[in-house]
């Protein structure tokens, strides 16, 4: 059981101080012979205890939400309880537009009392601080008191909290613990009375939604899903600070939250304003705004407040958790966890803000959590502990991109990206053309946006090889881009489109994996995959030319296609018949048909499956291909503008059908996933960067010169064929060159006559972790190649595959 020492006291029901109890069940007062209370967590049942006699206890269910946030409720004890966000209107604003502070002002609905909130932070400690003032008729503020109420979530989830009433510097106040994770919470003027209960039975809530009164004062409630409960008298403080402080250990939070409380808050919130007013938001990007730059202000501030504070360069996806309200302990990880993909566009906004040592320690950060194969975790906590554990290529290949930025721009520093660079693509090698998940984390195959990515990274890496005179390893990576960009259209399209009857030919949403090849879902029909998050008596199985998204837009993105691409022009044709939704404040995209990820069809939560909704990003991901194709995308830019809350927060997904108030939900505004996004506020900002710069900020020039012109004008041929033990090609076009790949060093043995000659290679090493071996063929060869592979291993030993491999040599 968790302890506090040092000169603080625990308190039990009655406000008397007594020693950490040890009783079962879990007494809240450590005398027998005195009036307290217990509860039994098998039975969930309440017991109180007077004078050796034991009274079972049952507790009243207010009709409620069973989850609870922060909140205050305010109470004359006899005529009213009202909950804020139920009860008290309010208008919210920012205290500056440059700072994150924000002030809400509420009144009454029946116009008794107005309250004013502002909430802040301590840059010097884990404290958030929450200013509140309340104003009104005296005859009701005398008779008046509020309650802070609060549930902790520590360490991620709502099992297992405890939490005590204690006694600070002769001030009541509230402590929360779980592991190692401390929370206190308490007032400057201190609370006349708390509780400590279990949400949904005992909690303060319960307590005065029964008689508007506070009666129960529990010292204690441990091991649950619990609420503490404050009280501040309104009649003595019509002002007053609430301070919530995190820490490791009790002392860290304690202290933390006592040393914000001990400087007045006017202190604490000019100090706030004058530091967010040193890293200002570009007024160049505000410029390009529809909204004069609201947005894009409160954009800069959201990607920068999503960097960890302990482990610099850390960036998460989101602080929310998508539909949090309705979500258990079973999925700890939210969207607070670190995706390669999110942080990665998150860095590369704040280049396009000019953020250039912020973007450098996001990429020391991701070096620092690169596996030793070169790879990154789908997703990961903060301290770099793996969490979901998908292969994502395209989660490789953006680091590669961000370092190939930051050094083009001179702005690396002393940091040496080459050994980082050349484990990345040496994975995306061992690994590309196929993805074991796309961009949005379900699917196996060829992606268009992942493929994007794939070639550019390795472009970016065969330019960086260079400048480091590794030069064999450069005109390697460079072939295996074309290799990968000659065959996108094979890999990536059909030619049997059904969703549109006048559009036969576009790209897919992913094509799957074939027998043979890695990542084969043996259990679903060649051709077709399983799309997740669909409901119990949905269909669930899709042939590939069934479902589409609008990825390959990321080819255009970073210059692997033009925009007047005649495939790229044809397969917008189908993505926006299939998946465009027009909202009241402009066009929005759903991610791919038949999305099962998001708000329910009802309005209700996505609880496992639901429906895919409309995603603001998308419309950003859409601005940017007009900023290409040299069109004006100002009704896009001021969509995404009227996507955000009121207070400049862009949403995950937003509702895309009718208004349906009883759920909360309203059309074009935000659904129940996450809020705000980061990667949506990156993709506005890099939007405004690029409206700026006349050009797609994203767009990588050694790409798009590649190959982004005519046939005629290209630099290049690809006349390779590559062979990789993970991807196993079967034939080989004649008159091009069969390349064998490895891992390590290696031999190739073959004939293309059957054995009656034999012939030995020893593959080319152009890098710690890649090999390869070219063999020819001629124009009007027939036949076929029959190889076998060696590694040695010591000077009297070798390893053999142990097998004759096929290659068939077909007309070109």
């Amino acid at each position: 059981m968790s302890t506090l020492s040092g000169n603080y006291r625990w308190l039990d029901d009655e406000g008397t101080a007594f020693g950490a109890p040890g009783l079962e069940p879990r007494w809240t007062s450590s005398r027998k012979d005195a009036v307290g209370t217990a509860y039994s967590a098998s039975s969930r049942v309440w017991y109180t205890m007077s004078h050796g006699t034991l009274n079972e206890i049952y507790f009243p269910t207010i009709d409620r939400p069973q989850t609870r946030d922060m909140e205050l409720l305010f109470s004359d004890g006899d005529t009213f309880c009202h909950e804020e966000k139920r009860d008290i209107d309010y208008t919210f604003e920012y205290v500056d537009g440059a700072a994150l502070a924000v002030r809400m002002q509420g009144q009454e609905r029946g116009g008794r009392y107005r309250v004013t909130k502002v909430v802040t932070a301590n840059p010097h400690f884990s404290s958030v601080l929450m200013h509140v003032k309340i104003e009104g008729e005296e005859e009701v503020l005398r008779r008046m008191k509020c309650y802070a109420l609060l549930a902790p979530h520590l360490n991620g989830g709502g099992a297992g909290n405890s939490a005590r009433s204690v006694d600070v510097a002769g001030k009541r106040c509230l402590l929360a613990w779980k592991d190692n994770t401390s929370l206190a919470m308490g007032a400057d003027c201190g609370f006349t009375r708390s509780s400590c209960g279990y949400v949904g039975a005992s909690d303060g809530y319960q307590d005065l939604f029964e008689d508007m009164k506070m009666t129960w004062q529990f010292g204690q409630a441990l091991d649950g899903n619990i609420a503490v409960t404050g009280e501040i008298d309104v009649a003595m403080n019509r002002e007053f600070t609430i301070a919530l402080s995190f820490g490791e250990g009790h002392h860290a939070a304690v202290a933390g939250m006592l040393q914000s409380l001990a400087t007045p808050f006017e202190s604490h919130l000019k100090r706030f304003l004058l530091q967010w007013g040193r890293v200002s938001s570009p007024e160049l990007l505000a410029a390009q705004a529809t909204d004069e730059g609201w947005l894009a202000r409160i954009s800069h501030n959201v990607l920068l407040a999503h960097e960890d504070k302990t482990f610099s360069g850390a960036f998460i996806a989101s602080a929310s958790i998508p539909w949090g309200a309705a979500r258990g302990d079973y999925d700890l990880g939210g969207y607070h966890l670190v995706w390669t993909r999110d942080m990665v566009q998150t860095a590369t906004a704040l280049l396009a803000c000019n953020r250039d040592e912020t973007a450098l320690r996001a990429l020391v950060y991701l070096a620092s959590t690169q596996r030793p194969d070169g790879s990154f975790a789908q997703n990961f906590w903060i301290d770099g502990t793996p969490y979901w554990l998908g292969i994502q290529l395209d989660e490789v290949a953006f680091p590669i991109m961000l370092a190939w930025r930051l050094w083009k721009h001179e702005k690396l520093g002393s940091f040496q990206i080459f050994p980082f660079v050349e484990r990345a693509v040496a994975f995306l090698v061992k690994y590309a053309p196929i993805t074991q998940q796309e961009r949005w984390e379900e699917t196996a195959g060829y992606s268009p946006s992942t493929l994007a990515a794939v070639i550019a990274g390795l472009l970016c890496a065969a330019d960086i090889s260079r400048a480091h005179s590794s030069l064999e390893l450069a005109d390697f990576l460079e072939g295996y881009a074309d290799w990968i960009e000659a065959h996108l259209e094979e890999w990536t399209t059909t030619s049997d489109g059904m969703l549109l009857p006048e559009v036969k030919r576009h790209y897919v949403r992913i094509q799957p994996p074939a027998p043979g090849e890695p990542f084969h879902d043996a259990t679903v029909p060649v051709g077709s995959f399983r799309i997740a998050n669909r409901g119990p008596e949905e269909r669930n199985v899709f042939e590939a030319r069934e479902v589409v998204d609008a990825g390959f837009l990321e080819l255009v993105r970073y210059g692997v296609r033009r925009a007047d691409d005649p495939l790229i022009v044809d397969s917008l044709k189908v993505v926006d018949h299939v998946l465009k939704i027009d909202t009241p404040f402009g066009p929005c995209w759903r991610r791919y048909n038949h999305d099962g990820y998001g708000q329910r069809k009802d309005g209700g939560p996505f609880e496992g499956w639901g429906q895919g909704r409309a995603w603001p990003l998308l419309t950003g991901e859409r601005a940017h291909y007009e900023v290409a194709a040299g069109r004006s995308c100002k009704k896009l830019t001021t969509a995404m503008e009227k996507f955000s809350s009121k207070g400049g927060m862009l949403p995950e997904q937003i509702w895309d059908k009718a208004d349906l108030p009883s759920e909360g939900m309203y059309h074009g505004r935000s659904a129940g996933a996450a809020q705000p996004l980061v990667w949506a506020h990156s993709e506005y900002l890099k939007l405004l960067r690029s409206l700026a710069d006349g050009e797609v900020f994203d767009r990588i020039p050694i790409v798009a010169e590649r190959y982004a012109v005519d046939a005629d004008k290209r630099s290049f041929t690809n006349h390779k064929q590559i062979y990789s033990d993970g991807r196993a090609v079967r034939t080989v076009p004649a008159g091009y060159t069969l390349r064998i790949v490895d891992f390590e060093r290696f031999n190739v043995v073959y004939t293309m006559d059957n054995w009656a000659t034999k012939n030995e290679v020893h593959a080319k090493m152009v890098s710690q972790s890649v090999a390869y071996v070219d063999i020819p063929t001629e124009a009007n060869q027939r036949g076929k190649i029959i190889f076998t592979k060696e590694w040695p291993q010591d000077e009297t030993s070798d390893r053999w595959l142990g097998r004759n491999i096929e290659v068939e040599i077909v007309p070109a």
